[in-house]
């Protein structure tokens, strides 16, 4: 599953969250902190692993 980078605007701290696509989709994620829903998404890393050599 992937992990998205939030940031919350009520309690102003980053907070990265593991979320199925249709989770993130839906858009009814809250903060693990304080459980606003006023999350801003950040943009953070991508990694792809392959089986095959290059």
């Amino acid at each position: 599953m992937p992990l998205y980078e939030f940031y919350c605007e009520k309690c102003r701290k980053e907070v990265s969250m593991t979320l199925t696509m249709r989770e993130r989709e839906k858009g009814e994620v809250a903060c693990p902190t304080c459980g606003s829903r006023k999350l801003r998404p950040l943009v953070g890393p991508f990694f792809a692993k392959t089986s095959r050599k290059s």
